[in-house]
Formats: C-alpha cells, sequence, structure tokens
C-alpha cells in the first residue's frame, strides 16, 4: 500500500517552476518572439526543460526573468548586458534577503526588555 499522496495534475498550477509553456506560447505572453527566447537561452540566463519530442518548455518563473530582460532591452540595453543586470539584480536581492535574515536575531537581541 502507497501511503503517499498522489500528485494531482491541479498541482502543477501553483508551481512556478512547473515548464507548462511551449516556447511560441511562452513568447507571446511577454510580448517577444521565439528568437528572443533563444537567445535568452544562449545567453544561460535561462535554460528551459525539453520535452520528449526536444521542444522547449518554460515555467513561470522563467517568464518573469524574460520578461525583465525584455524590458531591459526595450530601453535600449543590448541583451548580453541586459542578461548580466538581471543576474546581479537577482544577487542582489538574495544579499538583502540573507542580510535581512541574520540580522533578525541580532536585532531582537539588542532590544530593551519592557519591565
Amino acid at each position: 500500500m502507497n501511503s503517499k499522496p498522489r500528485e494531482r495534475a491541479t498541482d502543477k498550477f501553483d508551481d512556478d517552476d512547473y515548464p507548462a509553456y511551449t516556447m511560441g506560447r511562452a513568447a507571446e505572453m511577454i510580448g517577444a518572439t521565439p528568437a528572443f527566447l533563444r537567445a535568452v537561452g544562449e545567453a544561460r540566463l535561462i535554460v528551459p526543460l525539453r520535452s520528449e519530442g526536444g521542444h522547449r518548455r518554460y515555467s513561470r518563473y522563467q517568464l518573469r526573468i524574460a520578461a525583465r530582460v525584455r524590458e531591459l532591452v526595450d530601453q535600449g540595453t543590448p541583451i548580453d548586458a541586459a542578461c548580466r543586470i538581471v543576474i546581479l539584480e537577482d544577487q542582489l536581492e538574495e544579499a538583502r534577503r540573507l542580510n535581512e535574515e541574520l540580522r533578525g536575531p541580532v536585532a531582537e537581541s539588542n532590544q530593551p526588555e519592557a519591565s
């Protein structure tokens, strides 16, 4: 008897990392072309999953990244520079998150106790 809960198909709707979108649909969703998505992939910013037939599949998380690159490109930034900017933005956000996480216990221990 299997005690592990069975995964439902609808469970994937909330998964930001589930590769649900074809290249054409993904490009349409972010207002770009398939060539743009291929270029972002060649820059190794996002690596789409390949279906059994070899077709690219994108997740919502990957589409948010590609959409940010597209914003920068639309503002005149070359695609390779836009990809580097997005990587640096992501690293900065992670550093801020870690900094805040590490400051939490220190900040709490420096608070005066209520009498």
